[in-house]
């Protein structure tokens, strides 16, 4: 059973930096696609990252490029989002969502992701 488990949200000043984690149990690592979404309130699901844990590639959407960045734990299972350079319109609830296979990556489509973790709540204040 595919599972995905997110931690490390927060509040945080503009300006600031949190790095959010995303344990995957459940499947083998390196042959999912994973990727980074969020959702502020009255907004669409939005991807902002990418990442295909068996090529060690990541991919990022205009809005966080410079200012975000994924790396990966092989032993944890586990991805990490940095978030630098934090600013209030990335207030929003993040998920880390997982597909079988890489087609089309990098993908930043919702519906293309069938396991989705809990999601992890960023606010960030100016």
């Amino acid at each position: 059973q595919v599972q995905l488990v997110e931690s490390g949200g927060g509040s945080v000043q503009a300006g600031g930096s949190l790095r959010l984690s995303c344990a995957t149990s459940g499947y083998i690592f390196r042959t999912y696609c994973i990727g980074w979404f969020r959702q502020a309130p009255g907004k669409e699901r939005e991807g902002v990252a990418a990442a295909y844990p068996g090529g060690g590639t990541t991919s990022y959407a205009n809005s966080v490029k410079g200012r975000f960045t994924i790396s990966q734990d092989n032993a944890k299972n586990t991805l990490y989002l940095q978030m630098n350079s934090l600013r209030p319109e990335d207030t929003a609830m993040y998920y880390c969502a997982a597909r079988y296979g890489c087609t089309g990556y990098p993908n930043y489509a919702a519906n293309e992701y069938g396991y989705w973790g809990q999601g992890t709540q960023v606010t960030v204040s100016s």
